[in-house]
């Protein structure tokens, strides 16, 4: 029970994270065009080496926080597309030992999944007057580059504790 309040202790700190230090460390000229969710990347590690229900509700939960600390226009964007998109990301890679290629390829399908979705619901809405190749092109792959190089720096420490909440269940039911 301790690692999954380690789990979401870490996802939250996370957040923290991305929503101070990491806007200070985004360059100026590269501020409100990436827009790094990494948050969004733990998630998908937890969806991929637990289940995709654990990462539908923290998908769920992660989203709507982020919904209403950063975009007020639209509640439940980001709550859909995290929860929707590590759910279909766990569907498809279920493997609980995946390989770095694997985690990898998850990380660069969901992040572009979970854009594509974001940009879809705003442009159904009107939010959005960009074209899909624009936004691919200025917003979706310099974020992807950055979920890529956050998902190879936390791969085996995160790896690592998701083993061992994956492992603890099964440690209290054998004793």
């Amino acid at each position: 029970m301790k690692r999954y309040q380690l789990l979401i202790l870490l996802l939250f700190l996370l957040f923290i994270f991305q929503g101070t230090i990491g806007f200070w460390l985004t360059p100026p000229a590269l501020q409100g065009i990436i827009s790094p969710n990494l948050v969004f990347v733990a998630i998908l590690f937890a969806t991929i080496y637990h289940h995709r229900h654990t990462g539908l509700v923290l998908g769920l939960i992660f989203g709507i926080v982020h919904d209403i600390i950063y975009y007020g226009e639209m509640i439940g964007t980001y709550s859909f597309g995290m929860g929707v998109s590590a759910y279909i990301m766990g569907m498809i890679f279920n493997k609980p030992r995946s390989p770095l290629p694997v985690m990898l390829t998850a990380v660069i399908l969901g992040s572009l999944l979970l854009d594509s979705m974001l940009f879809g619901i705003y442009k159904l809405f009107r939010i959005n007057p960009d074209s899909y190749n624009w936004a691919l092109l200025h917003q979706m792959l310099p974020d992807l580059l950055i979920h890529f190089a956050f998902a190879l720096i936390i791969y085996v420490p995160v790896r690592k504790q998701l083993d061992l909440v994956v492992k603890a269940p099964r440690r209290s039911k054998a004793s």
